[in-house]
């Protein structure tokens, strides 16, 4: 980090508070906070959108994702644009048409108080754990790699966000994601053309994806039917799309951002735009971590990305065995670099050279062989380590290659969008907290300035929230992997209560509630003993089954109760 860096990420995150805080501060009352006044374009409403999905962890694991394991990752995507026409058609025309500030109002006028509190709890839980991750995900991967406190980072990132999402509410959220959209996807690109100009002079675009397939790392589409495949076309276009359905259509992080649409139509036009940029943006953001990897093959790379587990081995008494097996990565890493030069003379004479691609897999099979090795090393300095170096990936990268200025830039994109899915969260933890369970049992009514400040309030209670779970999560393992996964323990039950809701009218409260309380604890059980108790990769289910399997599951029993024990119910 020059001077230069410090520069550029102060100046721009700082811009973005104090824009946001003063284009936004003095909301009259909870609607102007909660619904932005319903004066949103459908441009922002799409930008919004897009903002709070893409977390930091999207641009600092995904790229990882895709250089470890090559383009398939973007079938968790499949379903998203399904999903945006079901919840066009369906969902918003529902909420405008009854006035709610959050999607679980909704559910007292369908069912009633006792199952809006159920969806409304569920998800103050997992958004809550969510929010503070979107915290401590970036903040424990920028402070191991430039040495950073990271309780520091924890908080410097939590108060930013509430200084600008406090004053200004949800018209904060939307003001500022535009300017933090803008600068992340000006990082992204200005990095990928940067990663093609640092390849060799005589290499072309074509060639670097001829050598990203030799190794694996093109193999778009799955097609397999192998329920323990985490990423398959099936996997992706159900899962993902019941997926997409709850966190789209039910998680208030994102209702709460197209429900401030100036109209239906507004609102719909925003999610279409999600739908139809979505899978393109996450496809490009894969493809800048393929073109890391291609890089990678004509440069030094170390054999764990992780600078934790480097100070680590130095420290202990396996440093003499790490290091010999760093010698035989430099070996392999020349040769690597001599064969993809041949590959590519042969490529530019319009000849795939199977002997040389062959040779290829074969370099990439005893890199994997010497990285597998590592992690053992690691294991026996430590039990406890984190050997899976996938989040270290870009960063690495981007701290030692990229020229001045750009650093300061890409650390604005991750802290940017670390903000962005942390202002949604608090935002809609503080509306959610405010309306569904604060003002719907308050036994007398109150003014309007009241529950603003309660909002406000709120908004504070949950960004202290969630800094306090960011600081205290190195108590707990592999956060930065949990973070689709906690959304799918979750998702499920609640989507299916509102597809009941929705769609199966002769569905009433008893049969929803018991429903969901039963598909919520057998998610549990079948997360514990499919997935938890299994090392990674050897998971028994994909985890993105959990998302259909739980709204199946709500809708089915609802069905089966209410035609049986709840039958005479009226309401």
């Amino acid at each position: 980090m020059q001077l230069f860096d410090w520069i550029v990420l102060v100046v721009t995150l700082l811009f973005i508070v104090i824009y946001g805080a003063w284009k936004t501060k003095g909301s009259k009352n909870v609607e102007d906070y909660i619904l932005g006044s319903n004066e949103t374009p459908w441009y922002m409403v799409g930008l919004s959108v897009m903002a709070t999905q893409a977390s930091a962890i999207t641009f600092l694991s995904t790229p990882g994702q895709a250089y470890h394991d090559g383009m398939g990752f973007v079938q968790f995507y499949f379903g998203l644009p399904i999903a945006m026409v079901v919840i066009c058609l369906t969902f918003i025309p529902i909420y405008h048409k009854y006035k709610v500030y959050t999607a679980y109002e909704y559910l007292e006028k369908r069912f009633d108080l006792k199952t809006r509190s159920l969806a409304a709890i569920l998800f103050l839980f997992q958004r809550g754990l969510g929010t503070g991750l979107t915290i401590y995900a970036p903040a424990i991967i920028l402070s191991a790699l430039l040495g950073w406190n990271l309780t520091y980072m924890n908080i410097i990132i939590g108060v930013l966000v509430i200084i600008y999402t406090f004053s200004g509410g949800t018209k904060a959220v939307n003001v500022t994601q535009k300017q933090q959209m803008f600068v992340i996807m000006t990082g992204m690109l200005i990095t990928f053309f940067l990663i093609l100009h640092f390849l060799p002079n005589e290499m072309t675009f074509s060639n670097a994806l001829h050598i990203a397939g030799a190794n694996d790392k093109m193999n778009i589409v799955n097609f397999s039917a192998d329920p323990e495949e985490k990423y398959t076309f099936w996997s992706g276009i159900t899962g993902g799309f019941f997926l997409a359905l709850a966190y789209f259509g039910t998680d208030q992080s994102q209702v709460g951002r197209y429900l401030s649409g100036k109209s239906v139509r507004e609102s719909q036009m925003g999610l279409v735009m999600n739908g139809l940029l979505k899978v393109p943006m996450q496809f490009f953001i894969l493809l800048t971590g393929v073109m890391v990897f291609v890089f990678f093959q004509f440069n030094p790379v170390p054999l764990n990305f992780n600078p934790n587990n480097k100070a680590l081995i130095e420290q202990s008494q396996y440093k003499g065995e790490y290091h010999s097996l760093e010698k035989k990565l430099n070996a392999l890493s020349e040769d690597k670099k001599v064969i993809n030069l041949l590959y590519i003379d042969q490529l530019n004479q319009d000849y795939d050279n199977p002997i040389l691609r062959k040779e290829l897999i074969g370099l990439s099979a005893k890199e994997k062989d010497l990285r597998d090795r590592a992690k053992e090393i690691i294991l026996k300095a430590d039990s406890g380590s984190e050997t899976n170096d996938k989040d270290y990936v870009f960063f690495h990268f981007i701290l030692h290659y990229l020229p001045k200025g750009l650093i300061g830039l890409l650390l604005a994109v991750i802290i940017s969008a670390a903000m962005s899915s942390t202002a949604s969260g608090l935002n809609a933890l503080a509306s959610t907290t405010a309306i569904d369970i604060y003002k719907r049992n308050l036994k007398e009514e109150k003014s309007e300035k009241h529950y603003l400040n309660a909002t406000k309030f709120f908004t504070l209670f949950w960004g202290i929230v969630a800094i306090l779970f960011a600081s205290i999560g190195t108590l707990f393992e592999n956060l930065i992997q949990l973070v689709n996964i906690v959304g799918s323990i979750f998702y499920g039950t609640v989507l299916g209560i509102f597809l009941v809701g929705f769609y199966i009218k002769f569905v009433k409260a008893k049969a929803i509630f018991y429903s969901a309380l039963a598909s919520q604890i057998t998610i549990f059980i079948i997360y514990y003993y499919a997935i938890y108790i299994f090392p990674t990769g050897e998971e028994k289910l994909g985890y993105l089954w959990l998302n259909f399997i739980g709204a199946m599951l709500t809708i089915v029993l609802s069905s089966i109760l209410q035609m049986t024990v709840f039958r005479k119910e009226k309401r």
